[in-house]
């Protein structure tokens, strides 16, 4: 809308603006030839309500609503940073002059813009952007989480390997581990039946006893031959012939 009156014309060309949520609105407003000394100001609304979002003669303290063309006398298009729901409505550029009792006046005013504001709606490459991120997020946890459960597992099983011992014509049978931590002696399976390897039992039986003794403890020094030193050994019951 433009109005013509005494050489000075405002236009104002915008009808409707539609901005999305936190861009930037952009309202339109122009003036040509001379009048009497007066501000150029925006209005939200018109009548006892309105509301002014930027005057020619006050800086806005915050700047969130600048000039397009600072210092410009014909200019008066304004940038409103950070739209929100909040700021819907129609804006007036109006010019103003001063009256007889020095109180300003309307001179001359656009025909007004509506304003909406709308939420922007989720482009589909974010859409699946946010999915592929939220399911490496998953994966990392994950495997995370199995390699924590592996190494717990590993502490709490037995470091000792099976191992097998061969004997004479007897197939190899497997020895496991049940020895204490090192340096102390180990526990004898079957103790009742363990004897000395001279000893033999009269009974038939087709069990064979072992002892996987960890190495003793060093002993104090005593009188021994040189070269020798402290030994393992195992009993095994056979079946009698």
């Amino acid at each position: 809308g433009a109005q013509m009156g005494q050489g000075f014309s405002l236009q104002q060309p915008q009808d409707k603006v539609s901005v999305a949520v936190g861009q930037t609105l952009i309202l339109r407003c122009t003036t040509s030839g001379h009048t009497e000394p007066g501000s150029v100001k925006w209005l939200k609304g018109w009548g006892s309500g309105n509301k002014t979002v930027y005057d020619q003669k006050m800086e806005d303290p915050l700047l969130r609503v600048t000039r397009a063309v600072p210092g410009s006398d014909t200019d008066f298009t304004i940038h409103m940073k950070n739209a929100q729901p909040a700021d819907m409505g129609t804006y007036y550029c109006v010019k103003f002059v001063k009256s007889d009792t020095g109180m300003d006046k309307v001179f001359r005013h656009g025909s007004g813009t509506e304003v909406s504001v709308y939420e922007p709606a989720l482009v589909p490459g974010m859409v699946a952007a946010a999915v592929v991120l939220c399911f490496l997020l998953l994966l990392g946890l994950s495997i995370a989480l199995c390699m924590y459960r592996r190494r717990r597992q590993g502490r709490v099983g037995s470091p000792c390997p099976a191992r097998t011992v061969t004997m004479g014509s007897f197939s190899s049978v497997p020895l496991q581990c049940c020895g204490g931590t090192p340096g102390t002696p180990s526990e004898v399976l079957d103790a009742e039946g363990s004897h000395l390897p001279s000893q033999q039992s009269s009974k038939e039986e087709s069990d064979i006893h072992y002892a996987d003794l960890q190495p003793l403890p060093p002993a104090p020094q005593r009188c021994r031959s040189p070269g020798t030193a402290p030994t393992e050994y195992a009993s095994l019951r056979v079946a009698a012939k």
